[in-house]
């Protein structure tokens, strides 16, 4: 009974520690959007999720939902500027849904022939574990046009 007592209290120990460095990385990642957006004189928006957005053109066409296969061309690079990811010619084919979070909520704000600009918070991203060339606990800068779009 003890020792289950003891694992528990441990379990609830690292549960609130993990809990608090969430906490913490939410509030370094939002200065460092604040901060690169003054530096950078983007006119961004913040969503209720964390996520910084600037709609560079609405688009006219098709809606986006979290069902929608979507076709875009797009950059993502980190806050240094550093590119790791993106098309060059031809746009890349996805399921919205497969997507990281950041763009599963930030696509949909446009529409077919939209353009938008995402700093996307390392909890909506690739959170604490980083994925290939982005390190973990990286916000993430995307510029995305969305050129076709499959409901």
């Amino acid at each position: 009974m003890i020792k289950m007592i003891r694992s528990l209290a441990l379990a609830l120990v690292m549960l609130t520690v993990f809990n608090s460095c969430k906490k913490d990385q939410l509030e370094v990642d939002e200065k460092l959007i604040k901060e690169f957006i003054a530096k950078n004189n983007i006119p961004a928006l913040r969503h209720e999720s964390g996520l910084y957005y600037q709609i560079i053109l609405p688009g006219s066409g098709s809606t986006v939902t979290l069902n929608t296969i979507v076709s875009v061309k797009y950059t993502g690079r980190l806050l240094n500027g550093s590119v790791f990811d993106g098309t060059t010619t031809d746009p890349a084919t996805f399921p919205l849904a497969n997507l990281i979070e950041g763009w599963q909520k930030g696509i949909p704000l446009i529409r077919k022939g939209g353009k938008l600009r995402l700093l996307i918070p390392s909890s909506l991203g690739y959170k604490q574990s980083g994925s290939g060339r982005i390190p973990g606990n990286s916000v993430l800068d995307f510029d995305i046009e969305l050129v076709n779009v499959q409901n």
